[in-house]
Formats: structure tokens, C-alpha cells, sequence
């Protein structure tokens, strides 16, 4: 007999999968993940990439539709309802990241519950969480064939590459397709991978968390009108290798209905943000808090305006490299500009971003004075990087301090109380207590729950949107 091909058994295991399989750890983190990726969205909803996003696509309408997060009345088609959803995930590169990089859940949850919507018959919660964890495994096996995917990315945006492809699993799994549709769902996913880290730090890279959603939502559902494409896309140097120089694909382990399965979900944790910017910026503000600290220990009456010299030791990434950022998405990847908005005021929030605190002379002048040096040790992956700061005073003092791990790392998560505080902040920006607490309450009992289209009137319930204080922040 014939041995499968990678892509065949990527397709057998989407397809044979259920939810048996899912471990009570894997429960728990991937309704973690959820809960997050719902309140960063529903924040997401006031940006002005957001709105822009839902904009265009009010100018397509049909009979199927499905709820717009934070917009009550609001529907578009599926495909629509994802690509909004998923744009207002990642406005403000405040959901989750994992090791490999990539931002998992905003790929795959707004297309999940957009199809949920449409479906003559309702999934329950068990199999929302068993779908997202199949789209969430197909991502990470995906970037453990290969070394550069370990790396902060240079070339494209991984959610683009490996999250338009979990959105094709996660999706075709709740759509029931059989092991040949689900190759083909992969196949016609991968002709839709893909965009570069130019727009990195720009109102452009939000869309691809939108695209990804879903593109990867119609592949699932060309699959199954017969639509195929290339059976072995996982395998051919000229299938989803061309995205990856070193990629060396492996069969997935048979799966058994019975028998344990080892998700990578098991072994590798997400780590979730406490303010809304690069992860790589959560390194630098913890070490800014600590050395600010360590000045108003010393002095307690520092004037910060005194501070003659900072060096910065990271990693080099030229695209959060941004010495003087111009505006809100280029501050949420700059390295600099973090750090002194650490060091003035002692934390960095939602608020941070503004152009009120963004145009402060103070922050303006400090950024001057930041110097970024690249150790040959400081490697350039989210699982391996530190961030060390040297602040030096006109009058000759010289404080330091390093972060090697922050709160909210995979390596130091958030715990559970920070998590939902985290998404009642966000979520209470648009959402009315009563909604808020509903859709903590739908989660934390999601496989429970016999129908998990109810998370989409959950979503739409708007109060009348004003300033609230920023949520939890960096000087925790």
C-alpha cells in the first residue's frame, strides 16, 4: 500500500480528528485565546482601519449573512463578516502570538464564527473549540517545518502564509468535509498566502488577519462544491515550500478515534499582550518600568528631562527598528518609542498611542536620545530574545535593567484573573456590562454550550461608546 503524502495526512487528520481528542489543557488554553481575541476585536471595532474595512464591504450584500462585531444590526456575508472581524483583531497588534511567530486566533475565530452563523444546523461550543483547534494545529505544524519560521519574520507576514491555511482547516472541519475535500481546502488556501512585511507598521497590515480569515473561509467552501486543486501542495518545492527556504515537511501521526493525540497546543503556550503593540515591544517597556523605578528608588524626586543618554539592546529587526515614529502604527513598532513612553510614565497603555500623549515635547526630545544596539546573542526569535536598557544622567549616574521573559510570555502567562480583567476593559468599550459578563460566562463553559452562534448577538450588544481608562498595562 501506497504511503500518503504530507498533504494526504494533513487532510486525514482535519478530517478525522473529533472531539475526543481534545485534552483539558487544550480546552483551557484555546478558550483563553478565544476570550482574548473576542475583547482585542471588540476594542478594534473604534479604529479608523476598522471602519474603513467595514466601509467596503457594506457594498456587498446576499441572503446569507452574518454578524458585524460592536455594530448592532450590522450584517455582512461570511466572507465579509470575517474580513472586518479579523481587521478589527489586529488594528491595534494587540492579540495573541505564538512560537513559531505567527498571531493564531484572529485568523480563524471571526471565520469561524461568521460560518456558525449560516449553518442550517448550529455547532455547539465543543465543536467551535474542536474546529479552532484544528486550524490552530494545521498552523503549527505547518511553521515547525522550518527554522526561519522560529525567527521574528523579515520577508511576509506569517498570518498570511500559515493562518489563511488554519482558517481553511478550522473551517472545513466545522463545514464536515471528508479527507480529499480538506486537501483540496489546503490546496486552494495556498494560492491565497501570502503578503509582505513592507506594510508592516502601516493601516494595510491589519487586513491581513481579515484576508486570512477569509480566504481561508472560501477555500473551505469551494472545497465543498468540488472546487480542487494540487494533492500534494504541502509536499512540491513549488507548493507552500516556496514560502519557506529550509522547509522540510513530516507526515502527521495517523489519528486514531480513540487512541490520545498530542496537540502542539500541549507543548507550546500563546502568549497574550498587555498593551496594544509588536510583542517585541513588551520586552523593552518591562525593562523601561524596572529602570525607571530604579531612578525614583535612588531619586525620588528625578527630573526624567535630566536623562542625557539611553542605549537599547535588542534584537535587530529593521521593521521595529523606527527611531521617530510619525503615527500610531509605526509607534506600535518602534523599539524606541516604547521605551520612553515606559520611562515617562511608568507603563504603556491603549492611550499611549494617541496623538495627545504621542505629540508630547517631553517624549519628543527623549526619543533623541535613544541609541539601539544589536548583541550578537540577542537573537531575533520571540522564544529567545531579551531586552537591556542603560540610562545615563547629565550628572553621571548610569542606571540598568533586563527583561528576559515579560509578563503575559508564553514562558510567564497572564493569569486567568489579569486575562478576563484584560477583555472587560477592552470589551466594555462597546459592549454593555451585561454583554460583557455573558460572553465571559458563553466561554469559560464554551463545550457546554449547545449552540455557540449565540457568541454573534453576544457581540453586537453596543452601549453608547465613551473614554475609559486604558487597560492593563505595562507597570503590572
Amino acid at each position: 500500500m501506497l504511503r500518503k503524502s504530507v498533504t494526504e495526512s494533513f487532510g486525514a487528520a482535519i478530517s478525522s480528528l473529533n472531539a475526543a481528542h481534545l485534552t483539558d489543557g487544550v480546552i483551557r488554553r484555546s478558550k483563553r485565546m478565544m476570550l482574548d481575541t473576542l475583547g482585542v476585536g471588540l476594542l478594534g471595532t473604534r479604529t479608523p482601519v476598522f471602519n474603513v474595512a467595514f466601509q467596503h464591504s457594506k457594498r456587498f450584500q446576499v441572503q446569507e449573512n452574518s454578524s458585524v462585531w460592536g455594530r448592532p444590526g450590522s450584517f455582512l456575508p461570511p466572507y465579509y463578516a470575517a474580513f472586518v472581524n479579523g481587521v478589527a483583531v489586529h488594528s491595534m497588534d494587540f492579540d495573541d502570538t505564538w512560537h513559531p511567530a505567527t498571531h493564531p486566533s484572529g485568523a480563524m475565530l471571526p471565520a469561524l464564527l461568521a460560518l456558525t452563523e449560516t449553518l442550517p444546523s448550529k455547532p455547539s461550543g465543543l465543536e467551535l473549540l474542536l474546529a479552532f483547534n484544528v486550524g490552530l494545529e494545521v498552523q503549527g505544524r505547518l511553521m515547525r517545518f522550518s527554522k526561519e519560521a522560529h525567527n521574528i519574520p523579515k520577508r511576509f507576514h506569517p498570518p498570511t502564509v500559515v493562518g489563511v491555511m488554519g482558517s481553511a482547516a478550522a473551517t472545513a472541519k466545522l463545514l464536515g468535509l471528508s479527507p480529499a475535500q480538506s486537501v483540496a481546502a489546503l490546496a486552494i488556501a495556498c494560492s491565497s498566502a501570502g503578503a509582505p512585511m513592507a506594510n508592516a507598521a502601516t493601516q494595510t497590515k491589519p487586513l491581513h488577519l481579515g484576508n486570512a480569515g477569509r480566504w481561508g473561509l472560501e477555500a473551505s467552501q469551494l472545497a465543498l462544491l468540488g472546487l480542487q486543486g494540487n494533492k500534494q501542495i504541502l509536499d512540491l518545492e513549488s507548493g507552500f515550500r516556496v514560502f519557506y527556504q529550509d522547509y522540510i515537511p513530516h507526515h502527521l501521526a495517523e489519528v486514531s478515534p480513540t487512541a490520545h493525540y498530542r496537540w502542539v497546543l500541549e507543548d507550546q503556550d500563546i502568549a497574550f499582550k498587555r498593551f496594544p503593540a509588536h510583542l517585541g515591544m513588551h520586552w523593552v517597556a518591562d525593562a523601561a518600568v524596572k529602570v525607571r523605578a530604579k531612578i525614583l528608588a535612588n531619586e525620588p524626586n528625578a527630573d526624567l528631562n535630566q536623562i542625557k543618554r539611553i542605549t537599547l539592546r535588542v534584537p535587530s529587526s529593521r521593521y521595529i527598528d523606527c527611531p521617530l515614529p510619525a503615527t500610531e502604527h509605526q509607534a506600535r513598532h518602534s523599539f524606541q518609542f516604547n521605551c520612553c513612553s515606559a520611562l515617562l510614565d511608568g507603563e504603556v497603555t491603549v492611550d499611549s498611542f494617541s496623538n495627545k500623549l504621542m505629540d508630547r515635547k517631553a517624549l519628543k526630545e527623549l526619543l533623541l536620545k535613544v541609541n539601539l544596539e544589536n548583541p550578537q546573542d540577542n537573537q531575533a526569535s520571540f522564544d529567545k530574545m531579551y531586552c537591556e536598557i542603560v540610562v545615563e544622567m547629565n550628572h553621571g549616574e548610569t542606571y540598568t535593567a533586563r527583561c528576559n521573559t515579560f509578563y503575559g510570555h508564553w514562558r510567564n502567562p497572564l493569569s486567568q484573573e489579569h486575562l478576563v480583567r484584560k477583555f472587560k476593559a477592552n470589551a466594555s468599550t462597546v459592549l454593555t456590562r451585561d454583554a460583557v459578563n455573558g460572553i465571559v460566562q458563553i466561554i469559560d463553559s464554551l463545550e457546554t454550550i449547545p449552540d455557540c452562534s449565540v457568541l454573534g448577538s453576544y457581540m453586537q450588544f453596543h452601549k453608547h461608546i465613551h473614554r475609559e481608562e486604558a487597560c492593563y498595562s505595562a507597570s503590572a
